[in-house]
């Protein structure tokens, strides 16, 4: 939803099915690690707009790439050793 573009909190709070309380919640912990940026509008103080920041989450991207491949070259050396155990 924010890769498309900055939305209100209303409107991810409807879209994902969060109460306002849950998502002020994943929000809170989301800014907290710099995954999305909060914004005030000019003309409302009150509305909050959140914006995902795309470097940490190209990061955040990388290392679940490198994990993958760990686990991939775990898991098929396990499988190797199972199948060499059954054999």
């Amino acid at each position: 939803m924010l890769r498309d573009r900055p939305c209100r909190a209303g409107e991810i709070a409807q879209a994902v099915g969060l109460s306002p309380a849950a998502l002020s919640r994943h929000l809170r912990t989301l800014k907290a690690s710099e995954l999305v940026e909060e914004s005030h509008p000019e003309f409302d103080a009150r509305v909050r707009i959140y914006t995902l920041r795309p470097a940490p989450v190209a990061e955040l991207k990388a290392w679940l790439n490198e994990i993958e491949k760990l686990w991939a070259t775990q898991l098929s050396a396990f499988k190797e050793h199972i199948e060499r155990e059954q054999a």
